[in-house]
């Protein structure tokens, strides 16, 4: 083999190696970016289901704080029964 097959030989695996390598490179950073849009779409999942919880929990609380104020007012419905009950006695 001449030099100058040597040199075109050992240029085109040194071609085929760098291609590899930036072939190589390029799926570990399309792997990368899988992976953090992954994380972000579970941390947004996780804030909308600790934001739904949220509301639930204020809904339930002005429930109650309507609740307490319609039975110290006399209009709520554990009252009215036991109005309704004295009432009949």
């Amino acid at each position: 083999m001449s030099n100058m097959q040597q040199s075109f030989s050992a240029g085109q695996t040194q071609g085929q190696t760098q291609a590899s390598v930036e072939d190589w490179m390029q799926s570990g950073q399309n792997t990368g970016n899988r992976t953090s849009s992954a994380a972000q779409s579970a941390g947004d999942s996780a804030k909308q289901g600790t934001d739904q919880a949220t509301g639930e929990q204020v809904k339930s609380m002005a429930q109650g704080a309507v609740d307490a104020v319609k039975n110290t007012l006399g209009t709520g419905d554990s009252n009215n029964n036991n109005n309704n009950n004295s009432r009949k006695s």
